[in-house]
């Protein structure tokens, strides 16, 4: 409790990400953005992977494998032939709307605990807080 009490950066209830999709904030810290993927391996609710068909050598089965991914991976939105994200402020965008609105809608409350890790091993500096704060 006396952690909690001691934190210096909110964030909105429910920030109305969806709704401004297109502010141009998002190419802003996209251009500061490395799509390292740090801040997808650090955070406890982050949950991308990749689902793989590995064939077995005798031709005729295969295992599906299921592995961690990051949706700052250029191959984690290729789908049939071309990529829906290919640049770091599509990846950022991407992550930020569905950690902190999309997780609203799926399970009725926000994908951040509140941690700093994704603050804290961001190369480029850049504080999701800060980052809401503008584009609210």
């Amino acid at each position: 409790m006396q952690a909690a009490t001691q934190q210096q950066r909110h964030l909105p209830a429910k920030p109305p990400l969806f709704a401004h999709l297109n502010h141009p904030h998002w190419q802003t810290v996209g251009a500061r953005c490395l799509a390292c993927g740090n801040c997808t391996s650090v955070c406890p609710t982050c949950f991308c992977h990749q689902a793989l068909e590995i064939p077995d050598l005798d031709g005729d089965t295969s295992r599906h494998e299921r592995r961690w991914d990051s949706c700052f991976q250029p191959g984690h939105s290729y789908i049939h032939g071309w990529q829906i994200r290919s640049n770091a402020t599509d990846y950022y965008r991407q992550w930020l709307t569905h950690k902190l609105a999309g997780w609203h809608e799926q399970f009725g409350r926000s994908g951040c605990t509140g941690c700093g890790r994704c603050i804290s091993w961001c190369p480029a500096g850049i504080d999701l807080t800060a980052e809401v704060e503008q584009l609210g």
